[in-house]
């Protein structure tokens, strides 16, 4: 979905004539026709959804296309929470080659309906909160302060404390069942024609649980285990909240980041998302013109570097007139982010 100098990276029927920065938003699976006709309202046309355990069959994919085709959305990302932040594969518990045929399975069916694009994560103990805070105007937001009690949570799953899984695990251990897992992925990825973006661990950077977040928490660790699956299939899903939690403790900052992905044809998606504050001071998430990352300078980097993507906000703080309000203001601004450094191309 990027481009790399001369050698660019096409998915099939995404983009058509017009590459470059795609905006997008995310919807459930059951989202109502209003809900449709706001994202087309907004001059979206890329949908990020999913569909719940037992609806996971070609027939079931395809029906959903359509459900959006209707309204002039189409699919970038359709999500089986089930394949995603699995312990199993993470940490090789005994039930991980039964996870990884399930998510192979998977990658095959995205394939088969014609969706290109998934995003995976790799954290064993899910993405860690404190207690909620407000930002501007009293909106609630999730946050993260180290010294309150925080909770590792996915879905329906929760861990808290010291060791999330009964002992301490090692940075080689994490590696090598990495690579067991990846060196499976790829034929099936590169044969369904699927590209598989790795979100950042959340926070990253901190071991939490007992489990070190050295794989996806750090620039190197990424680039790291990009070397490792040696496929142009296999790439980033750059949340740039993510990195902007980790702050200097990534080894490069996220403008660096961006270059560096887009350069190698690896940035597959975006999530746009500001913080209050790196950590270990703690964080709140907060809205994309008001915390201590300038989103211009993220936009102009993807512009610039050639990214052909999507780009979707992420974890919106609560506001006065609900999602409506809250998505509505982040796609505004990010289409004015956008034309703005589109137009200063184009100036200089």
């Amino acid at each position: 979905m990027s481009t790399n100098g001369s050698h660019p990276l096409v998915i099939p029927g995404y983009f058509g004539s017009q590459p470059g920065v795609q905006l997008g938003t995310q919807l459930g699976h059951g989202a109502s026709d209003d809900e449709l006709r706001f994202a087309r309202q907004l001059g979206i046309e890329w949908v990020m959804t999913d569909l719940p355990a037992g609806r996971h069959t070609l027939d079931d994919y395809l029906a959903l296309k359509q459900r959006f085709a209707d309204f002039g959305l189409k699919i970038y990302r359709l999500a089986n929470h089930r394949c995603h932040n699995m312990e199993a594969i993470t940490l090789n518990l005994p039930e991980r080659d039964a996870r990884l045929a399930e998510y192979l399975d998977y990658i095959r069916l995205l394939g088969a309906a014609g969706i290109h694009y998934s995003t995976y994560a790799h954290m064993a103990n899910g993405i860690w909160s404190s207690a909620s805070e407000t930002v501007r105007g009293g909106a609630p937001a999730r946050a993260l302060r180290l010294d309150r009690e925080p909770v590792g949570w996915w879905i329906e799953r929760r861990w808290q404390g010291e060791l999330t899984h009964g002992r301490r695990y090692s940075e080689d251990e994490l590696w090598d069942n990495y690579e067991y897992f990846i060196r499976r992925v790829v034929p099936v990825a590169e044969e369904a024609g699927v590209f598989i973006g790795i979100h950042p661990d959340d926070p990253p950077v901190y071991d939490l649980g007992g489990i070190p977040r050295c794989l996806f928490g750090t620039f190197d660790g990424y680039q790291r285990a990009l070397d490792l699956a040696d496929s142009p299939n296999i790439g980033v899903c750059l949340c740039v909240g993510c990195w902007l939690e980790g702050g200097p403790g990534m080894g490069r900052n996220v403008v660096d980041a961006i270059n560096a992905f887009t350069a190698q044809g690896k940035l597959f998606k975006v999530h746009l998302r500001n913080v209050t504050a790196p950590l270990p001071e703690g964080f709140v998430e907060t809205f994309l013109d008001d915390g201590y990352q300038p989103m211009v300078d993220v936009m102009r980097a993807l512009h610039e570097g050639g990214y052909s993507g999507a780009v979707i906000s992420d974890h919106l703080p609560g506001m006065v007139g609900g999602r409506y309000a809250s998505e509505g203001y982040a796609v505004g601004y990010m289409r004015a982010l956008l034309q703005a450094v589109a137009a200063a191309t184009v100036r200089s």
